[in-house]
């Protein structure tokens, strides 16, 4: 039985390589008894910003674990339960097709990967490109303009965190949290990530991870095909008979339908098909960047810059006199303001950043929530609500693909900003000096404003005048939840299972990797293997 040690302090200067000593101290042993030691967690400390500590949890098995654990008497130190978890039981209904996926974001993904383990050999459906042929295509649109509606920030493989930063941090307590962190792991990602308290792996590497992935579902016997676009639901008595893909019909009997938040035009399809939804809060607002200097030194004193420290984030959050929650989301050190548009003539804005964060400026989206009192009951109001504003925000930019920018300082005054102040803007393909005021609801402005006051008595210099603004920032999550039952099925259509951040259960990288394979389960659960 392993023994878990909590509260392993090391100073900033202390090397990582005298932890185990550490560890062997408090358990009054000496390191050639330890079998195995491996790091459960590791956090950072700053709130003394004099005397920055890093704190770690870890497991070691040895002979004798209870005695050496009594003998300790250190409340840190306690034998670890070892959870059996329970026997899985595959279902005894024979499936008479291959189970599809439609869509290959982190719940389509490790849907596919787990019910390619398990002999299911499912059939991946993307819209977009394969990661390395979307990759061209992404760049290609910031470099020129030149837009592909079908693959791009949104659409292709990996989804949209793809082209992000990897944040794999997620408040879920699920233990499919160490299956998807694992199998990252598998595919490439940095071992640290299983253990660091706010893990991230950092678009360079992630696209290599997510082909990784797919060569193991294609080697399991899964099959994966790139552009190739889901169009209509054939429905029969209720049960799900068919899917039409690019023209081609598909018999189908189990379809994970995880498709990402912008899939507006899939949405569409379903409301015709009268599949139940309804539509659900989100949030929009502009994209913030600061330098990324001013982010370290709020958060590491005298350390900023230190070897031993990463490049500083932060998480704010505000409730306005409207009652409404102003909050950062996306934060990404070190990183880059992105285009994000899935559709034509709209502009649209993400967060970027590579593995090492070493980027000049941090930003982060900095949005104002809204509820369905602002855009209606329909449940595709909120995605038209989307709509009109990233049409407003296109039509500002210069209608070329170049986003509106302010400097915060004339966002406050109402005015479009003459020229840059110490903040370089990094949005590609370009930027055109605008006043943001003019593409967002007057009561998400406000509460902005409220908001960068509220934040910068948090972080000194986060309201600095020259902070540049990016609009407009829309995607926080999905505008509408296609509902389903306890068994994960649509309510409208049996073998229909919504899934992820796109059927509105789940928001960010690693919650919808635990959405899909918890809807995997459930068909598992209800079909047998292939094989």
């Amino acid at each position: 039985m392993p023994v878990r040690i909590n509260n392993i302090i090391l100073d900033i200067e202390e090397d990582l390589s005298i932890l185990k000593e550490k560890a062997c101290k408090k358990l009054k042993i000496s390191s050639d008894k330890i079998k195995d030691f491996k790091i459960l967690k590791e956090s950072i400390d700053a709130r003394k910003k004099d005397s920055i500590k890093f704190n770690y949890s870890v497991e070691v098995f040895c002979e004798n674990e209870k005695k050496i654990v009594s003998k300790s008497q250190d409340k840190d130190v306690k034998l670890e339960e070892i959870n059996y978890e329970e026997e899985f039981k595959f279902g005894d209904k024979k499936l008479n097709h291959n189970p599809v996926i439609v869509g290959m974001g982190p719940a389509g993904l490790f849907a596919a990967l787990l019910l390619a383990q398990k002999g299911y050999k499912p059939i991946v459906i993307e819209r977009g490109e394969s990661v390395e042929d979307r990759t061209k295509s992404v760049e290609e649109f910031w470099k020129s303009g030149r837009f592909n509606k079908e693959s791009n920030v949104q659409f292709g493989e990996g989804g949209a965190g793809t082209f992000s930063d990897g944040k794999l941090t997620t408040r879920i307590k699920d233990t499919r949290c160490d299956f998807v962190l694992e199998e990252f792991v598998n595919g490439g990602a940095p071992k640290e990530i299983v253990y660091m308290g706010k893990p991230h792996i950092g678009t360079d590497i992630l696209k290599e991870v997510v082909k990784a992935i797919r060569n193991r579902i294609i080697a399991l016997g899964g099959e994966v095909h790139f552009n190739s676009k889901l169009q209509d639901i054939n429905i029969k008595e209720g049960k799900l008979h068919s899917i039409i893909v690019n023209e081609r019909e598909i018999p189908c009997e189990a379809l994970i339908l995880a498709i990402g938040h912008s899939s507006r035009d899939t949405y569409e399809m379903l409301y015709n098909k009268n599949i139940f939804m309804e539509p659900k809060p989100f949030a929009i607002g502009v994209r913030a960047e600061h330098s990324q200097s001013l982010i370290d030194e709020n958060q590491y004193g005298k350390y900023a810059g230190h070897p031993r420290l990463r490049a500083a984030d932060y998480r704010l959050v505000h409730n306005s006199t409207g009652n409404r929650g102003v909050y950062s989301f996306c934060m990404c050190p070190g990183g880059f303001v992105v285009a994000a548009a899935s559709e034509e003539n709209m502009i649209v804005t993400n967060g970027m950043s590579y593995h090492n964060r070493d980027g000049k400026n941090a930003n982060a989206a900095i949005v104002v929530s809204v509820t369905p009192e602002d855009f209606g009951n329909n449940p595709l109001s909120g995605m038209e609500f989307q709509r009109h504003y990233e049409k407003l925000a296109f039509k500002l930019g210069g209608e070329n693909y170049n986003a509106p920018v302010q400097l915060l300082g004339d966002f406050f005054n109402g005015e479009a900003s003459s020229k840059i102040g110490s903040i370089e803007p990094t949005y590609a393909p370009g930027y055109s000096l605008r006043d943001l005021n003019m593409c967002l609801p007057k009561t998400v402005a406000n509460s902005l404003k409220e908001g960068f006051v509220n934040f910068d008595k948090k972080i000194k210099g986060f309201g600095n005048k020259d902070v540049v603004l990016t609009g407009v920032e829309t995607r926080t999550s999905a505008p509408l939840r296609i509902v389903r039952n306890e068994k994960l099925e649509s309510l409208s259509v049996r073998g229909l299972f919504p899934a992820g951040e796109g059927a509105g259960y789940a928001g960010g990288i690693m919650s919808a990797a635990v959405d899909g394979l918890k809807v995997a389960e459930r068909i598992m659960r209800e079909w047998s293997p292939l094989t």
